[in-house]
């Protein structure tokens, strides 16, 4: 069955701990407040280290047009929203010369709660992710990050992500790392 259909009524995935995670897609009725509050607890630590992450101090309104750009998928746990990832269509991903191609697309407001990490609630969103990516036809799938924020870059190239190109965004205190994977179809 396509992703689409199975996001759009959510399927069950066990973490790490064996306790199941719903996966599904962000719907008109979520809490788009609860929504920002998850983005700010797990984004805290690197604004803690000096990275002002738009995450980080983003009001709902910009929770909402972020959510816009494309699809927004949910991890669930016990009725509470303890993960999230946003899939930025490819008319959305601009601003770079190599977010600017017609063929890449591009990952965004990508969360875990804190005490939920570490449990494969990241990979799954990911996996998820670039599994939508391909059924749209994308070649390359895209993010950035802090060129500092050393954890997230070295898990993103154990995911495959490479290095293509810095980007100072503006309202930003770090220089941004564009990296991207081809995706295989």
């Amino acid at each position: 069955m396509p992703l689409p259909f199975l996001l759009r009524d959510g399927f069950q995935i066990a973490d790490r701990t064996g306790r199941p995670v719903l996966y599904r897609y962000l719907v008109e009725s979520d809490d788009l407040h609860a929504l920002t509050d998850l983005l700010h607890e797990a984004y805290a630590p690197l604004a803690a280290a000096g990275m002002r992450f738009v995450a980080s101090y983003q009001d709902v309104e910009t929770t909402r047009q972020r959510v816009g750009k494309g699809e927004t998928i949910l991890a669930v746990c016990d009725d509470a929203v303890i993960g999230t990832v946003t899939l930025a269509t490819t008319e959305a991903t601009k601003g770079s010369p190599f977010y600017d191609r017609p063929d890449v697309a591009s990952v965004g407001q990508f969360a875990v709660r804190p005490a939920d990490q570490r449990r494969g609630i990241g990979l799954a969103l990911m996996n998820l992710c670039e599994e939508r990516a391909r059924e749209l036809g994308v070649l390359h799938l895209a993010l950035d990050t802090s060129e500092r924020a050393d954890t997230l870059i070295a898990m993103y190239e154990a995911l495959g992500y490479r290095f293509i190109e810095h980007v100072q965004w503006g309202g930003l205190n770090y220089r941004s790392r564009v990296m991207a994977k081809a995706l295989t179809l």
